[in-house]
């Protein structure tokens, strides 16, 4: 048994397959190869576990994660209405810290020194594995060849056919995607041009929202923030996810288009289709606005902000994100019934929404007969609410101020 072993991130992609060889030479240790299947779909998890084995390494790991994945790290999305400057719904954020928690499980099991990763110095999945890796197991030594050895796509290109490491990708191939069953995220290439309009052909989860398909109307049940049915039939989160990824994305609900701040303080432009995530969102802050108390439902928006940014910023083991935590499950007692939306031509239309924790009283609310709500005590009330207010313009007019 060699000395050194490098427990690697393996997505089975042109960075991590020429990883392996690589990192055997350089470290001189042996690699294992660990792949999450979080959904993804597209190429079969055995053809990934035998290409790392194939490009040499000493064990090859694919662990099925989808239902921890959906259940410990997009249901906390769902309840935090998890959304990256109001928009990036945390496709690859939220999955990093699970390939975290499996590749420190692998290290134990098979007395890793080292960890690797594919990432660049550019973006923000290095800081969401290291940081990781350094909050659940310091001792693991890092390594990220693709950033502390200057390693390009050309010249991972150039060593795998030098050393004959077998490789499907082309060196024409103009995008680089990282998809889950969360969504797809889509960068680099003509896309580096903010002029540059998405074509068709990046799109994989979601029908181009002009088609005109028939709008679809769906009833998402949820209790304690949890979505547990759909149109009545029971459904776990991960079956939630996936049903709501075809019949969303068939009506091209959850297309993306932004320039995100990126944690290393550049911007970058950035594709997303998220159609389940999104409209599991949309749902649950629809929920919440009937049972969620104002003042609470205030406060929650800008905790469910920073904690968007915790889990962008690569903090989900961070104290803040699980203090953050326990008072967002706090607030999702009462959101528990149903919201009634309908999809259509990339849209969600919340059109209906019952719960028996509603705050919602018609009594109160009706411009009707029946109104019970007491308007004598409205004049008062808006004196009171607004006399700091008049009290301070007095002063500045009296002082010469506008």
């Amino acid at each position: 048994m060699k000395e050194h072993r490098i427990v690697l991130a393996y997505s089975g992609g042109l960075d991590t397959t020429v990883a392996i060889p690589y990192l055997k030479k350089m470290i001189d240790g042996e690699v294992i190869a660990v792949s999450l299947d979080l959904g993804q779909g597209g190429e079969n998890m055995d053809n990934v576990r035998q290409r790392a084995l194939d490009a040499g390494a000493a064990e090859s790991i694919v662990v099925d994660a989808k239902d921890e994945f959906a259940e410990e790290y997009c249901l906390p999305t769902i309840k935090a209405n998890g959304m990256y400057m109001k928009q990036y719904p945390l496709v690859s954020a939220i999955s990093r810290p699970l390939i975290v928690k499996h590749l420190v499980e692998a290290g134990k099991q098979f007395n890793g020194t080292h960890v690797a990763h594919g990432c660049t110095g550019k973006g923000n999945d290095q800081v969401r594995f290291e940081v990781g890796f350094m909050d659940t197991d310091p001792n693991l030594e890092i390594i990220a060849p693709a950033r502390d050895f200057a390693w390009t796509r050309d010249k991972a290109i150039a060593f795998a056919e030098e050393n004959n490491v077998p490789i499907e990708q082309s060196v024409k191939s103009p995008f680089s995607i990282d998809q889950n069953v969360w969504g797809r995220a889509i960068e680099t290439g003509y896309l580096e041009d903010l002029w540059n309009a998405p074509t068709k052909d990046i799109y994989a989860y979601t029908e181009d929202p002009a088609l005109g398909n028939a709008p679809d109307e769906v009833i998402i049940s949820f209790e304690g923030g949890k979505p547990v049915s759909i149109d009545g039939r029971p459904v776990s989160v991960l079956q939630a996810i996936e049903e709501l990824n075809r019949r969303a994305g068939a009506q091209g609900v959850g297309r993306l288009d932004m320039v995100e701040d990126r944690l290393v303080g550049i911007k970058s432009r950035e594709i997303y289709e998220a159609p389940g995530a999104i409209a599991l969102i949309k749902a649950h802050e629809a929920l919440e606005d009937v049972t969620i108390e104002r003042e609470l439902a205030r406060y929650k928006r800008g905790v469910d902000a920073r904690w968007a940014e915790e889990v962008y910023d690569g903090l989900w083991f961070g104290p803040l994100k699980r203090s953050l935590d326990a008072f967002i499950d706090s607030t999702q007692e009462h959101v528990t019934g149903d919201i009634r939306m309908v999809l259509h031509a990339g849209s969600i239309t919340i059109n209906g929404r019952r719960s028996s924790h509603s705050l919602y009283d018609f009594n109160l609310a009706t411009y009707d007969t029946g109104d019970t709500f007491d308007q004598t005590l409205a004049k008062g009330f808006v004196q009171l609410h607004g006399l700091s207010s008049k009290i301070a313009n007095k002063r500045d007019r009296e002082a010469g101020n506008n």
